[in-house]
């Protein structure tokens, strides 16, 4: 599917990976809406990386009720004429649930996300931009959000292996895998016009591209 039939790009990735800058080049480059995650909103977040036993539940519950909230915005929007851009896929939330949740939190959440999923409208194609843990915890680092100034390496390597293990298995929409270990999309122009064209081209299934710098 060429670039101007999409009309609902996602762009996904680990903390740190680069997805909502680049949601938001492509959103000023194609003239989308663009719709971002609200992470700075959950009020549970900051103390979730403090003291993840004690907080991971209201923190999951509050990211599930607020994207859900947000993907249902898609459905009054006329995508036949307004492209939309999202630095998320609302399946990601059950990534961190599996991550951060024990048990008896696990199945009451995937009771009430099922009710959820039923109404979620799925991308066109969705834009995984794979990093090493490396790259993650560095560029965390050089953002230096107070927010998360506690988190771990061996929580962004957890995340980063869950992330991986399930673009490997993920087969509800044409994606687009991108490992960005040796490119840099936000400042240099070639790398962010190589991922268009890498967009403009896919069509379906799954897509690798693993740019090679000389």
């Amino acid at each position: 599917m060429a670039i101007d039939e999409l009309r609902y790009l996602a762009v996904e990735g680990v903390i740190g990976a680069g997805k909502t800058s680049l949601t938001a080049r492509l959103a000023q480059t194609l003239g989308a809406r663009a719709i971002y995650e609200e992470f700075e909103k959950n009020p549970f977040l900051e103390d979730f990386y403090n003291d993840p036993e004690r907080f991971a539940f209201q923190t999951q519950l509050f990211f599930l009720m607020n994207r859900y909230r947000q993907q249902q915005e898609l459905h009054q929007l006329d995508m036949f004429h307004v492209m939309v851009v999202s630095d998320y896929i609302f399946a990601k939330d059950r990534i961190f649930a599996t991550l951060n949740l024990n048990e008896k939190e696990i199945k009451l959440y995937d009771g009430i996300a099922k009710i959820m999923e039923k109404d979620i409208v799925k991308p066109d194609l969705v834009v995984y931009l794979q990093a090493s843990t490396k790259r993650l915890i560095d560029f965390i680092r050089k953002r230096n959000r107070k927010i998360e100034k506690n988190i771990s390496q061996d929580y962004i390597q957890a995340l980063n292996d869950l992330y991986n293990k399930f673009f490997f298995h993920y087969n509800q929409t044409p994606l687009l895998v991108v490992n960005t270990d040796e490119i840099d999309f936000v400042h240099n122009e070639s790398d962010f016009k190589d991922i268009l064209y890498e967009i403009n081209h896919h069509t379906s299934g799954t897509r690798y591209y693993i740019p090679h710098k000389i």
